[in-house]
């Protein structure tokens, strides 16, 4: 699904954040990224999603480059990216428009997948602001609701374009707790209905390892080496109320504290 293959990146005049970086994710995994602030781990983000291009090596993803963002790729940023201007239902419903121009300008002839369907029915945003308990929020305008109910919508619009590779960057940091582990839930919920391959941006401990079965750990740059912890428990709606949980918390605080150069405890 993606693969990184001697990836190098850095942006000007600075020193590199990726130095022949390798590595793989499969076609329905849920991973996490984390790391020390600086790290590069929204920049990892961005390279898959075709809106940073590497300075060496190559990135792939369905086997394709990634010149430019790919309309089976769904993003949701921490910011929400939603248009004020426009209702909840409008902003759900863009992703119709921007399916016509990626399958008109962008969608390679022998594309392996159908790209998003320029003929999305409007009953399809209505079924995914049901699905996200937002529906009775459509006609409202992003500043009329909750940072949660926003965030909801920015999730229906990626889900709407029905895409294969979902990538969520710090999607839940400027959330209360509670909202933020409604929201947790929710994701692993829709993972499990679409099998979606999701990489999660997080500074989280806990999150990281609610939400990733496969971790991938960032350290200070550059990284050369792509350090992965197995978290096979991740994905169970239960899972934080398990020992395993605790414990694997408790492994990655201390390696992140290895990666940051924190003293023992």
């Amino acid at each position: 699904m993606i693969r990184f293959s001697q990836v190098t990146f850095a942006y000007p005049n600075q020193a590199p954040l990726f130095q022949d970086f390798d590595w793989q994710v499969e076609a329905g995994e849920a991973w996490a990224v984390i790391g020390p602030s600086g790290c590069g781990k929204s920049t990892l983000l961005y390279l898959v999603a075709g809106l940073r291009q590497p300075n060496a090596g190559q990135i792939l993803v369905d086997g394709r480059p990634v010149p430019r963002p790919r309309a089976s790729t769904g993003l949701v940023l921490q910011d929400f990216g939603l248009l004020p201007w426009a209702t909840v239902w409008e902003n759900v419903a863009l992703v119709m428009r921007i399916g016509q121009f990626y399958r008109r300008k962008h969608t390679p002839p022998d594309a392996p997948r159908p790209y998003p369907r320029p003929d999305i029915a409007p009953a399809q945003v209505d079924r995914w602001l049901a699905r996200l308990g937002i529906a009775d929020q459509r006609d409202k305008y992003p500043g009329q609701i909750s940072g949660g109910q926003r965030q909801r919508v920015a999730i229906a619009r990626s889900l709407l374009q029905q895409p294969n590779l979902l990538l969520m960057d710090e999607p839940f940091s400027s959330l209360d707790a509670l909202t933020r582990e409604d929201l947790q839930r929710l994701t692993l919920e829709l993972r499990q209905e679409t099998g979606v391959t999701t990489v999660i941006v997080t500074h989280n401990i806990e999150e990281a390892v609610y939400l990733g079965r496969r971790i991938l750990l960032l350290g200070r740059a550059p990284n050369t080496v792509a350090r992965v912890v197995e978290n096979p428990g991740a994905g169970a709606l239960d899972f934080r109320r398990q020992l395993a949980y605790q414990e694997k918390c408790t492994e990655l605080r201390t390696l992140l504290a290895e990666e940051s150069g924190e003293p023992k405890k």
